[in-house]
C-alpha cells in the first residue's frame, strides 16, 4: 500500500539560544533521543535535530537548531535566526552571570527574528537545586516583563522538558489559528503541508557547520 510522503501537517523551526554550557545541546538531545549526556561536548557551530509531535490533534515536526553559546561563533549563529518560530532561551539556574545576559540573547532574538516569533525562557540545570544562584520568581518576572513564556527544566532528569519544546509549539500553533502567524511570510518559519518530498527539510534552511568558523 503506498504512503504519503509525510505523516505531519507542518513544520515549526525554532532555535535555541543561551550562553556556552548552559545545557542547549543536553536539551536537545533529551528531547530527541530521551537520553541525557553526561559529557556533552559544547556545540561548533550548530548543531541539528528532528522531532514529530502532536498538537491538537495535528502532527508537526519541529526542526531544533542548536546554536553555539561561545562569543567567537555569534556572527555564524545569528543567521539561524531568521525564520524562527519559536525560540529557546535558556540559562542556567546554578551560574547567575548566564541568567544576566539574557537580556543581551533576547535583544538578538527580537531583532533578528520575526515580530511573531515565540519565545520561551528555561531555566535548566532545576536538579541542582541546592547550587541554585537565580531564584525561580525572579526569572518569572523577567518573562512577564517581556512577554516570553517561563518554565524550568532539567535536562538530566528530563523534568519538563517535553513541556519546553511543546508549549512554544501550543502557542505557534495557536498564532497560526487566530492568523496572526502569516504562513505565507518567508520568515514565517512554519511550513504547511510540503506538496513534495524535501528530504523533511526546508529547502531555504541553511546547512548545519559541523567545522570551527574563520570569524
Amino acid at each position: 500500500m503506498a504512503t504519503a510522503p509525510y505523516n505531519y501537517s507542518y513544520i515549526f523551526k525554532y532555535i535555541i539560544i543561551g550562553d556556552m554550557g548552559v545545557g542547549k545541546s543536553c536539551l536537545l538531545h533529551q528531547f530527541t533521543e530521551k537520553k541525557f549526556m553526561a559529557d556533552c561536548p559544547h556545540t561548533i557551530g550548530v548543531e541539528f535535530g528532528t522531532r514529530i509531535i502532536e498538537v491538537s490533534g495535528q502532527k508537526i515536526k519541529l526542526q531544533i537548531w542548536d546554536t553555539a553559546g561561545q562569543e567567537r561563533f555569534r556572527a555564524v549563529t545569528r543567521s539561524y535566526y531568521r525564520g524562527a518560530a519559536g525560540a529557546l532561551m535558556v540559562y542556567d539556574i546554578t551560574r547567575r552571570s548566564t541568567y544576566n545576559h539574557l537580556s543581551s540573547w533576547l535583544t538578538d532574538a527580537r531583532n533578528l527574528t520575526n515580530p511573531n516569533t515565540v519565545i520561551i525562557l528555561i531555566g535548566n540545570k532545576a536538579d541542582l537545586e541546592a547550587q541554585r544562584d537565580v531564584t525561580y520568581d525572579e526569572a518569572k518576572q523577567f518573562a512577564e516583563e517581556n512577554g516570553l513564556l517561563f518554565l524550568e527544566a532539567s535536562a538530566k532528569t528530563g523534568e519538563n522538558v517535553e513541556d519546553a519544546f511543546l508549549e512554544a509549539a501550543k502557542k505557534i500553533y495557536q498564532n497560526i489559528q487566530d492568523g496572526s502567524l502569516d504562513l505565507n511570510a518567508a520568515e514565517s518559519g512554519v511550513q504547511h503541508k510540503p506538496s513534495a518530498p524535501q528530504g523533511g527539510r526546508l529547502t531555504s534552511e541553511p546547512q548545519p557547520q559541523r567545522e570551527g568558523c574563520g570569524c
